[in-house]
């Protein structure tokens, strides 16, 4: 295997780390954000800890993009 095929399979798993991550954050996103808003639309009086257990939630699935473009990067450049 030469270099330039190393490099070309690093940025291909780069690629596919960077991807997936994005796609699992998008999701999770998602069907959080819909889950607050169902229970919201039924009980509208626990709006507040509603909206402050998402903001937890929506943090922790976006860190896990970050992990997954941190790992994109440490491919590229190792």
């Amino acid at each position: 295997m030469t270099v330039e095929q190393s490099l070309d399979l690093a940025s291909l798993g780069a690629g596919i780390a960077t991807g997936l991550g994005a796609v699992g954050a998008g999701l999770g996103l998602g069907i959080a954000t819909k889950g607050v808003l169902d229970a919201i639309a039924r009980q509208p009086e626990i709006k507040a800890e509603a909206f402050k257990n998402f903001i937890i939630g929506a943090g922790l699935a976006e860190a896990t993009a970050i992990y997954a473009l941190f790992i994109a990067i440490m491919l590229v450049f190792k």
